[in-house]
């Protein structure tokens, strides 16, 4: 592979564009994960961090910042916080779904224990507000830590919500707001604050980090229907055996007939899924047009996304965010 297909996608695009600013990130979360006193806190981490990942919410930040013509290094700070941030929450999300496998690889749970994941976790929130702090902003403490407590509370919404077949859209759109958006919106917005960028700029970042966030999760939902298991890395279905109430589904169970929500409360409310059920609910969620609306509703987050980076300074770095909005979603186009 050449460098220009390497290069194709948006997201390692940003990677080469901030590869030296990522460099110094890296640094500062190994400096910070360490621990004089209890060596099982970088152990943990480490596996976590070393699993990979695209690392795009930091990238996010240090976009934001360069987009606003920021020059310092508090950005790199913000960056490392963003990902600290990620780290605890997927740590403690092994823990509450009981997950065995991350990226290919056994979790953090399975291979050390529950305790020490949950622990480890706290210590990197703890971490990540210890970097806020040194930026000396406390808008900047006040955004992280609203959408710190906001990805709480998605969490605990979706304990409610799961598997409850009178989940509405407007309650998936709470917990992905939660799980997923408000660090996208939190880490762009960042980004404009430290560079002291107008009011409205700002606003845009965030807003531009709600839709991709919102699109980002609704083209997932849909890949776990519709996918290529090769390029996602998720099996066909894993959501559906897990009995998610993801977008597709929702819509569909809205259309269901008598028989339809039988199929739906046994399958997702009860857990009794026998062979030829996925196929079946692919099946029901074509015939209700559901998988096709969810698609435009990605689209459509992805597009209010990309507008509100026009009201942004022309710079290269937004037109590279432009084209990872567009990328979320041609995932499933």
């Amino acid at each position: 592979m050449d460098v220009d297909q390497m290069l194709s996608k948006p997201h390692d695009r940003l990677a080469a564009r901030f590869e030296a600013k990522m460099a110094s990130v890296d640094g500062l979360i190994r400096a910070r994960m360490a621990s004089r006193h209890a060596p099982r806190i970088p152990e943990v981490t480490a596996h976590l961090v070393g699993a990979g990942g695209k690392r795009l919410r930091p990238m996010l930040t240090l976009a934001a910042a360069e987009i606003c013509g920021y020059s310092g290094d508090n950005d790199e700070k913000l960056a490392a916080t963003v990902e600290f941030i990620h780290t605890a929450t997927l740590l403690h999300d092994d823990v509450v779904d009981e997950s065995s496998q991350r990226r290919g690889r056994a979790t953090a749970n399975l291979l050390w224990d529950n305790k020490s994941s949950i622990l480890v976790g706290d210590y990197l929130f703890a971490r990540s507000f210890q970097l806020m702090v040194e930026t000396g902003s406390l808008r900047v403490l006040d955004i992280l830590a609203d959408a710190s407590a906001t990805i709480a509370e998605g969490e605990v919404l979706q304990l409610t919500a799961a598997r409850d077949l009178a989940t509405t859209e407007e309650i998936y759109l709470q917990v992905v707001r939660g799980k997923t958006a408000a660090l996208f919106s939190a880490a762009t917005e960042v980004g404009g604050v430290i560079s002291d960028a107008p009011e409205a700029q700002c606003r845009a970042l965030r807003a531009y980090g709600d839709g991709l966030g919102i699109a980002f999760q609704i083209a997932d939902d849909l890949l776990d229907f519709q996918g290529d298991s090769a390029a996602t890395g998720k099996n066909i279905g894993d959501d559906f055996r897990e009995r998610k109430l993801t977008l597709p589904v929702i819509k569909a169970v809205a259309q269901a007939d008598a028989g339809e929500r039988d199929f739906w409360r046994r399958t997702i409310e009860k857990g009794d899924q026998r062979d030829g059920d996925l196929e079946c609910a692919i099946a029901l969620m074509r015939g209700h047009g559901a998988l096709e609306a969810a698609r435009a509703d990605a689209l459509n987050w992805a597009a209010k996304a990309n507008d509100n980076l026009n009201q942004l300074p022309e710079h290269p770095t937004r037109d590279l965010l432009g084209d990872l909005a567009d990328y979320v979603v041609s995932r499933i186009t």
